[in-house]
């Protein structure tokens, strides 16, 4: 099997990669950050770029591609750390009119929780009695739907592998997560280089060479097993690639904070950014503990 990316799929994420550079750069994720409310017109142009019709049929106004593709499109948004329900909104595109064309915000509730409530035009699930609770994000306001913590709903045999749209909503947060864990390793990489102690620059002390060098590694071998279940749509893959993507943008987070242990104060960079999203992440799509349910289920 071939997962070398063809000449349009480069070029797919090239684009989208600067699309997100014009639409939402740092100065932008500081201000979502100081504002604390979901940018509309930012959803549009999200949606007039096709960003929401990803998957939909070209018949359909839609831009007619398929999973892979959508790894590859939600792996950039994790890299600058996206805000807003855009997995709830993709998924919904073709089923709940003006989703597509970021008219509509749609959010849905994932592992009882739900992101950006009181922001969304639609709920895809029952939200009676929910319940807002402090989020680590500051940029994933989230809710509580009473009665779906963590143990209350025992994992039973038949509900350990995922309906195609839970799936599918996985593997496009693993690969938010691969993404978020790429913008980390740059980031530490980029500061080892530059900073300097004791006459050379960080980067030349073993203990931050292998830290990055880990950082590599997860992130990649994450990287492959998303690619790996966007081609298959295996749920068993697709519950590992979570593991291993949240595994990946949490670790490499944490690693990065260490880099730049220096700095003493890490308010500044974005990598607690990409540290509180993770976290929040992890608890979305699909559990830790679920996922290594379906693993074993499927072994």
């Amino acid at each position: 099997m071939d997962f070398r990316l063809t000449e349009d799929q480069r070029a797919l994420r090239t684009g989208v990669r600067e699309l997100l550079a014009r639409l939402f750069d740092r100065e932008a994720l500081r201000s979502a950050v100081s504002a604390g409310r979901l940018d509309r017109d930012l959803w549009r142009e999200l949606g007039d770029a096709g960003f929401f019709a990803l998957r939909l049929p070209e018949a359909e106004g839609g831009v007619g591609l398929g999973l892979p593709e959508a790894v590859l499109v939600f792996e950039e948004a994790g890299r600058v750390l996206l805000p807003g329900p855009v997995v709830a909104t993709h998924l919904a595109a073709g089923s709940v009119p003006g989703a597509a064309e970021g008219a509509v915000v749609v959010t849905s509730v994932d592992e009882g929780l739900v992101p950006w409530l009181d922001e969304a035009d639609v709920v895809v699930g029952d939200v009676t009695g929910a319940v807002s609770v402090r989020s680590v994000d500051p940029l994933t306001p989230l809710h509580r739907v009473p009665g779906t913590g963590g143990c209350a709903h025992p994992f039973r045999p038949a509900e350990r592998l995922p309906t195609t749209g839970a799936a599918e909503a996985t593997l496009l947060t693993a690969a938010e997560q691969v993404g978020s864990a790429q913008a980390t390793t740059d980031a530490a990489v980029a500061y080892a280089r530059t900073r300097a102690q004791f006459g050379q620059v960080i980067g030349g002390f073993q203990a931050v060479k292998h830290l990055c060098a880990g950082m590599l590694v997860r992130v990649e071998l994450a990287r492959a097993a998303v690619w790996a279940a966007a081609v298959t749509g295996d749920p068993v893959e697709i519950a590992g690639a979570k593991l291993l993507a949240d595994g990946a943008a949490v670790r490499n987070a944490r690693d990065c904070l260490q880099v730049h242990g220096g700095m003493g104060f890490t308010w500044e960079a974005d990598v607690h950014l990409h540290l509180k999203r993770a976290w929040v992440r992890a608890e979305l799509g699909m559990t830790a503990a679920r996922a290594e349910e379906t693993v074993a289920a499927g072994l």
